[in-house]
C-alpha cells in the first residue's frame, strides 16, 4: 500500500523557516546538493516513528504545504489519479539517485507528489 514519505513546506524566506523550525522542534536542516532553496529536514531518529521532509523556496504564491507518496509505479499511479479525477501539474522528472517524481492535485486541489523509488533514475 503506498505511503507518504516526504512532506515539503514552502517557504518566501527558507532561511527563516530553518530556523524556525529548527528552533521549535530541533530539526536537522540543511540544504540539499548545497541549495539554499531545498533544505531537507530529519525531523527525528531514523528507527522512530514519522518521516522526513523539505523547507523549499516557495515558487508559487499560496502554495501548500504537501505530501509525496511513494508509489509502486509512477505511470500506474498517475493513470489511477486521473481516472478518480486528478490532475498532473508536473511532468514525470528524474531525481538523481532516487527515482521519478511528480506533482499532481487530488480532487479538492491538495498538491500531491508521487515518487517511484529507482537509484539509477537520471
Amino acid at each position: 500500500m503506498p505511503k507518504i514519505v516526504h512532506f515539503e513546506i514552502p517557504a518566501d524566506e527558507p532561511a527563516r523557516a530553518k530556523r524556525f523550525y529548527t528552533e521549535v522542534f530541533g530539526w536537522k536542516v540543511a540544504g540539499w546538493d548545497g541549495s539554499d532553496e531545498y533544505q531537507l529536514a530529519e525531523t527525528g531518529p531514523k528507527n522512530d516513528p514519522g518521516i522526513d521532509g523539505a523547507i523549499i523556496k516557495r515558487a508559487v504564491p499560496g502554495r501548500p504545504t504537501n505530501v509525496t507518496v511513494s508509489v509502486e509505479s509512477l505511470d500506474e499511479a498517475v493513470r489511477r489519479l486521473q481516472s478518480a479525477g486528478g490532475t498532473v501539474v508536473s511532468e514525470k522528472e528524474a531525481i538523481p539517485g532516487i527515482g521519478w517524481h511528480c506533482y499532481c492535485e487530488d480532487t479538492e486541489g491538495n498538491l500531491i507528489g508521487l515518487l517511484q523509488s529507482d537509484a539509477g533514475a537520471k
